[in-house]
């Protein structure tokens, strides 16, 4: 049996653990654990808006339907999966962190210690926090997918954003989809736009 050995990522990305006490809904936990893995097996130093995109749409259809029609989605998925060897290579070197959210993660957000801090880049972080604050403000407890999406459309300068928009997805129009459709995506299982 041959063992392959696994890149070795620049920091511990066990981060936030994906149980539903964490305020996410057991789909969303799922799709947490996705970009973890994500992450860990791309050699990446911290969890991104991209790997949240790329798992969010692998696992959640209703935010498939909010992104758009199947030539855009492919389109989309082809570039977050040539991240490993194509744009993404330049990101394997530096945080996230665009500047436009003035966040410090706290790990009890997500249950962690706080030697898990740095699994997070700050603006996923900015993008978790204000996923369950969407939530809360339609009187839910736990986000779920579609929430996730509108937050990580807010920041222009993050990687999520970066990928949308070379997809050719514009994403002030996404945002606005997914601001009017909130209650439509969340919860109910409603139709899409």
């Amino acid at each position: 049996m041959q063992h392959r050995k696994a890149r070795e990522p620049a920091h511990d990305l066990s981060g936030p653990p994906t149980d539903d006490d964490a305020g996410l809904s057991a789909e969303l936990a799922a799709v947490v654990a996705g970009a973890r893995r994500r992450a860990v097996r791309d050699g990446d130093r911290q969890i991104d808006t991209a790997h949240l995109l790329h798992s969010l749409l692998e696992s959640d259809p209703e935010v498939r339907s909010a992104v758009g029609d199947a030539p855009h989605l492919a389109r989309l998925l082809g570039y977050l999966v040539q991240r490993s060897i194509g744009y993404g290579l330049r990101w394997q070197s530096t945080v996230e962190d665009s500047g436009a959210i003035a966040v410090v993660p706290d790990p009890a957000l997500y249950g962690g210690e706080p030697k898990d801090a740095g699994a997070w880049s700050p603006t996923a972080a900015a993008a978790m926090e204000d996923a369950r604050r969407r939530a809360r403000q339609r009187g839910e407890n736990r986000a779920s997918g579609t929430d996730l999406l509108a937050a990580l459309v807010v920041d222009p300068q993050s990687r999520a954003v970066e990928v949308l928009e070379r997809a050719g997805i514009p994403t002030r129009d996404l945002r606005d989809r997914t601001e009017a459709g909130a209650g439509e995506y969340a919860g109910d299982g409603g139709a899409a736009c």
